[in-house]
């Protein structure tokens, strides 16, 4: 488990956490999202500890993450947005980097790359960027870590790599497992993130479930009115399509729209809050 208590982080003059405070627990893979510059791949790096707080605590199953301690590093894996170009095959960089990491499972990473159609023997800086993407996404999972923070993984991705990344995701990883995916590509995650946590300056403006989001808002895909009693928080018509978000009076099960909800959740922001913390 993954507690965070009254973080703060600032870059200089600038304030970045205030008082920020949420738990993770296994079993989830939670959406990190957020406008440009509010921290999401701020807050991905001090929970692998490559960062320290300001202030406040973060501790992952009792381990405080600067410290990086080896029996903490094992359990973790970070995969970040920026990845280098090695002049090495992919099958070398992880017979390398695998020996230090205990569980690292090379047939696996060898299975996931093949999954992905990417040749392992290829080198690393003769790939393309979707290629290089895929080979650090299977490296990542070949890992079998408990804790995975992945920010932005299916940039450079194409639409059949997107959906072979949701299911190495969904096949690849334990029951138990905490995996953390920043992302500002909403709809190629929409049906594997659960909870979802929406970031703003200095602030939390949502973190919860599936389940708690259809339970408080509506997500209608009609052009029907707005239902008795209920409040528009969004709407948007597109190409002959219509969308709207709503408070759901009369709690009717609907699909989440995760690009309405942070759309809806942006535009009404302490609304949101307090419907979801009462």
């Amino acid at each position: 488990m993954v507690e965070i208590k009254n973080l703060g982080f600032d870059y200089g003059k600038t304030p970045l956490f205030e008082n920020i405070s949420i738990t993770l627990t296994g079993g989830h893979i939670y959406g990190l999202l957020g406008e440009n510059g509010v921290g999401k791949t701020t807050l991905l790096t001090l929970l692998c500890g490559l960062k320290k707080p300001k202030s406040g605590t973060i501790r992952t199953d009792g381990y405080n993450p600067y410290n990086r301690e080896p029996s903490f590093l094992q359990d973790q894996y970070f995969l970040a947005d920026n990845i280098p170009a090695f002049n090495m095959k992919a099958c070398d960089f992880a017979k390398i980097n695998g020996k230090f990491r205990d569980r690292f499972d090379y047939e696996k990473f060898i299975t996931i790359m093949k999954e992905f159609d990417t040749d392992p023997s290829f080198m690393m800086n003769k790939m393309s960027y979707g290629q290089l993407k895929k080979c650090y996404i299977s490296f990542a999972l070949a890992c079998n870590v408990k804790y995975l923070y992945m920010d932005e993984p299916t940039n450079g991705l194409d639409i059949p790599s997107k959906t072979q990344f949701r299911s190495a995701i969904s096949r690849y990883t334990d029951e138990d497992s905490t995996i953390v995916i920043s992302t500002h590509q909403v709809r190629d995650l929409e049906n594997i993130i659960d909870p979802v946590i929406i970031l703003d300056n200095n602030d939390i403006l949502l973190n919860a479930s599936i389940e708690k989001i259809t339970e408080k808002l509506y997500f209608d895909y009609t052009y029907s009115d707005i239902e008795n009693g209920a409040k528009l928080l969004y709407e948007e018509n597109i190409a002959g399509s219509n969308i709207k978000v709503m408070t759901n009076k009369n709690e009717i099960e609907s699909k989440v729209n995760l690009e309405a909800l942070f759309n809806a959740v942006l535009r009404n922001k302490q609304f949101i809050k307090e419907i979801f913390n009462k």
